[in-house]
């Protein structure tokens, strides 16, 4: 079983092929970009469990996961444990250092390094990375840098569709889809 991949351009599904670490801003990508305060001031965070669960996937299947975010708050450290990243860099309005550090620290080429933003702080990480990706809710100015921008938006899925596009360019998605036909799978989103 496979799906249709929405890099249909070689050489967006060769940079594909090449990932060994998926980044992603946090507000506007991995959430809808929404802020939520409550009367005393705690801030909350929505997350979708499909983006948790393609994430999950993809860390099992030897990519790793990032999350850079220009604000600190303790749902996104909370957020970041519950689906074993390890990698977590808050209060980062340069993300593109930020990246850079972590591919250093984990000896990585910008080619085999995707990156996923919706605004200007991460516009540079977006060009630099060997495969910039943005989501609908961009406005239309970071959307043109990107290499590929997702169908599904920051916060409603636009995740899970980068995971499982990087699961389906690596080779793994059919593995993936026998562990669950056949029991094996976990839902631990």
């Amino acid at each position: 079983m496979t799906f249709d991949s929405p890099l249909l351009d070689p050489t967006l599904l060769d940079r594909a092929r090449r990932v060994r670490l998926l980044a992603l801003d946090v507000d506007g990508v991995f959430t809808d970009g929404r802020l939520y305060f409550q009367a005393d001031g705690v801030e909350i965070k929505a997350f979708h469990t499909q983006d948790g669960q393609g994430i999950k996937l993809l860390r099992r299947a030897g990519v790793e996961v990032a999350l850079i975010t220009g604000r600190d708050s303790p749902m996104v450290s909370r957020r970041a444990a519950a689906l074993g990243i390890a990698h977590v860099y808050q209060g980062r309005e340069d993300k593109l250092a930020a990246l850079a550090q972590l591919a250093e620290r984990l000896e990585l080429e910008w080619e085999t390094i995707a990156y996923a933003g919706d605004d200007l702080p991460d516009l540079a990480a977006i060009r630099r990375a060997g495969l910039g990706i943005s989501v609908p809710n961009a406005p239309a100015y970071i959307r043109s840098q990107a290499d590929w921008v997702t169908e599904r938006s920051g916060g409603h899925g636009a995740v899970r569709e980068i995971c499982d596009t990087l699961l389906e360019a690596q080779g793994h998605w059919g593995a993936v889809i026998d562990t669950y036909l056949h029991g094996q799978g976990h839902d631990d989103r």
